[in-house]
């Protein structure tokens, strides 16, 4: 759906304070029924327009305005003409202003809700120009990749994949931007330019992550910062490069293992140098990767159980098969509506033979 259908199609809110403000107008014409042929509450005919400007477009608005000053006319003339005293006339009047201010602040809104709505439609396409589809394989590894937006309130986040068949072997990276909007788009633009560069040029998965630090380092300010996680897999053998990063998790034979980094290190930005962790994989082992918002997806105070739910969902079918499932059950989970936005890779060792050689990584093997 283009920018401009969104902008016709009417929102589900502004339907619902419309009907409500007609609710409201039906109440009040029951309530000037019951009290008898005077027409002592035209006064709350200027309610129905305000309520709907909260809402509703300023020709919902109108609408509406229209349809109060009517009701006030017919209950005025209903009894007898001399009921036009100036006690009328004012409340009349009132229901005509509030009409009019009603117009006022519903066009006033509309414009800021097109402003906002263009500026997250342009965060949005810059979004997915820089996330490049990944996958289905890459050497060894098939590879699925999803990006799961938070609902249309929030901001625009900095989450970035991306996978990459080097030299060295398949590499990958996922990250998480600190803070939402144009600016963290520009940011994940920035990281992932460097390292489609980088990754081809250097056998160190640790001079990668000090590449990238640099041009952080150079984009952003004191207090910003990149989480990352810089994974590489050759010949079998998968090593893990964590800066601040949620660990992967490891998925084999029906048990879910946690990649945590042999030490911690500070995300990109903070000079990180952290220590690789290197595991031997077997053939149909899943590593999932994935930003912060899973695991801070929550319900009721309680997170989203990945860990406990992971091999259910990530462990059958295809790689996209589960990444679906995830997705599925994480929506379910938060009844539809997420606090951030989501990237998720899951990687699937292909290999029908396990490595015969010891888990080694790239730069180790050059030194050999």
């Amino acid at each position: 759906m283009s920018l401009q259908q969104t902008r016709r199609t009417p929102r589900p809110e502004a339907r619902a304070g419309l009907g409500a403000a007609f609710v409201l107008l039906a109440l009040i014409i029951i309530i000037e029924i019951a009290d008898g042929p005077r027409p002592d509450y035209l006064g709350l005919l200027s309610l129905p327009p305000l309520l709907a400007a909260a809402f509703a477009g300023w020709r919902s608005v109108l609408i509406t305005g229209a349809a109060c000053v009517g009701v006030g006319v017919a209950f005025a003339v209903a009894p007898t003409p001399d009921q036009w005293h100036a006690a009328v006339m004012i409340q009349l009047f009132a229901v005509c202003l509030s009409t009019g201010i009603g117009i006022g602040v519903a066009r006033f809104r509309g414009r800021q809700l097109e402003q906002l709505a263009t500026l997250t439609h342009l965060a949005s396409v810059a979004q997915q120009a820089i996330l490049r589809p990944i996958g289905p394989q890459s050497g060894n590894l098939a590879i699925s990749g999803r990006y799961v937006s938070a609902s249309a309130e929030a901001d625009i986040g900095g989450d970035l994949y991306e996978a990459l068949d080097t030299p060295y072997g398949t590499r990958l990276l996922i990250g998480d931007v600190r803070g939402k909007g144009l600016e963290a788009v520009r940011l994940a633009s920035g990281v992932l330019g460097s390292y489609r560069h980088v990754a081809y040029e250097r056998s160190d998965l640790r001079a990668i992550v000090s590449d990238l630090d640099r041009a952080v380092s150079r984009s952003v300010g004191y207090e910003d910062f990149v989480t990352a996680a810089v994974i590489e897999e050759r010949g079998g053998t998968l090593t893990v490069v964590n800066c601040g990063h949620p660990p992967p998790l490891l998925l084999r034979r029906g048990q879910v293992i946690s990649l945590d980094p042999p030490a911690p290190a500070p995300p990109l930005g903070f000079m990180p140098a952290p220590p690789p962790r290197v595991e031997r994989l077997e053939p149909g082992d899943r590593l999932l990767l994935y930003t912060d918002g899973l695991t801070e997806a929550r319900r009721a105070g309680e997170f989203f159980p990945i860990q406990e739910r992971a091999w259910g969902l990530l462990g059958h079918g295809t790689v996209a098969d589960g990444l679906a499932s995830l997705e599925t059950a994480l929506l379910d989970w938060v009844h539809g509506v997420l606090d951030d936005d989501i990237a998720m890779v899951l990687l699937e060792y292909t290999a029908t033979r396990p490595p015969v050689e010891p888990a080694t990584p790239s730069w180790a093997v050059g030194e050999n």
